[in-house]
């Protein structure tokens, strides 16, 4: 089966698994969602809510976090982690966004990664969530996935990325990579995949050869 055959199949099951794919960070403006997008680093899109929750009342513009100092920031940041280095790089992303792009968060791969603190996988979360653009977005469920269910061995995420844009088609892609999120909080789970119960079981590199082993 070529990776493309593999990818359809893989496909089928989880557009039927999960029919509404959607960003599990809550936003209502493209800043808002840039910015939540960078506090989710090594932090959970749960926390990530309750943060912004009582930030983006009072501040949701990057002229008002340009106004902000990195202390005040970090503050209200705190308990999603690394706050120190992510409250300087959301003021300078906004600072550069109020003196660069007029304030409005920019639709390219290249203008939005030379923002402070947005790699690829944040950049790909707003090409493919706001401006519905083709995007593959690679996060440490992604990642664990693609390897797991045998699309690619590479374990860089620019790696993975460059490897699934061959094959999968760029209509796919975003919701793809949803689903592969969704899948891996629910049943594919870094410390113990619930192959037993999988629907992808049968598909997936890494549930044949469990159902293999359990066979014997």
């Amino acid at each position: 089966m070529t990776k493309k055959e593999l990818f359809f199949k893989l496909k089928e099951q989880l557009d039927i698994l999960y029919k509404n794919p959607r960003c599990t960070l809550d936003y209502t403006t493209p800043f808002e969602l840039l910015v939540a997008t960078i506090l989710s680093a090594q932090c959970t899109d749960a926390r990530v809510n309750i943060v912004t929750k009582t930030i983006f009342p009072k501040y949701n513009t990057p002229e008002a976090f340009a106004s902000l100092s990195e202390n005040q920031i970090a503050k209200m940041i705190q308990s999603t982690g690394f706050y120190k280095n992510k409250a300087k790089n959301i003021r300078n992303c906004a600072i550069a966004l109020v003196e660069q792009h007029h304030s409005q968060v920019p639709d390219t791969m290249e203008e939005l990664t030379k923002l402070a603190g947005v790699g690829r996988k944040t950049a790909s979360v707003i090409l493919g969530e706001i401006f519905g653009k083709p995007a593959i977005v690679i996060d440490t469920h992604a990642k664990r996935l693609a390897n797991r269910m045998g699309l690619t061995k590479e374990s860089d995420p620019v790696k993975i990325e460059s490897a699934l844009r061959k094959f999968i088609p760029p209509e796919f892609q975003f919701d793809f990579c949803h689903r592969l999120v969704a899948h891996g909080r629910a049943v594919c789970k870094a410390q113990k995949p619930a192959c037993e119960i999988c629907s992808l079981n049968e598909i997936c590199k890494h549930g044949i050869k469990t159902l293999e082993k359990t066979k014997k």
